[in-house]
């Protein structure tokens, strides 16, 4: 038994999620009751009615109407996907994105990007005949971007005032 040699091996585990919460996923029934929850819902469905009242005319032969069409439908996309992380509390699994931050920077841009579709809306109702259906979709379209212009403005503002809030508490 000469020679016999008697190693140890230390084993360590990491875990590269320890900075994340391991809770589940749940659905905040209050959400949608809050000034901020009402604005997104209106956000969802005056931004839905925006792009589908375009789309559903002959857009192409107005090329700024494609600017609204992006606008549109990016914001009510990204819209939709903060809708989810706010009901299911998603924010809270990942503590390191600063959502407050985050909140502000994202309803101002969209606030400013439908500010000037609809104003490119407005702008191009010219290009139609009024009476006919692409004339009064359109009209619609631009009646409910100022809409939802508003209602992200509205997010703007209390986006503001929370991430005031939360800077002043830190």
């Amino acid at each position: 038994m000469e020679g016999a040699a008697t190693s140890t091996v230390i084993t360590s585990t990491s875990s590269s999620t320890e900075n994340f919460s391991t809770s589940t996923l749940v659905y905040d029934r209050q959400f949608l009751r809050t000034a901020s929850g009402l604005l997104v819902f209106a956000e969802i469905v005056f931004g839905l009615l925006v792009w589908m009242l375009i789309a559903g005319t002959e857009y192409f032969r107005v090329p700024a109407f494609g600017w609204v069409m992006f606008v549109a439908i990016l914001y009510w996309v990204l819209t939709v996907i903060f809708l989810i992380i706010y009901l299911t509390m998603a924010y809270n699994r990942i503590p390191q994105v600063p959502w407050t931050t985050v909140g502000l920077f994202f309803n101002s841009s969209a606030t400013v990007m439908y500010v000037v579709a609809a104003a490119v809306d407005a702008a191009s109702i010219s290009h139609a005949v009024k009476g006919r259906h692409n004339y009064n979709c359109w009209v619609a379209s631009t009646f409910f971007a100022f809409l939802v212009t508003l209602c992200y403005a509205g997010s703007t503002y209390l986006s503001f005032k929370f991430w005031r809030s939360r800077d002043e508490e830190q």
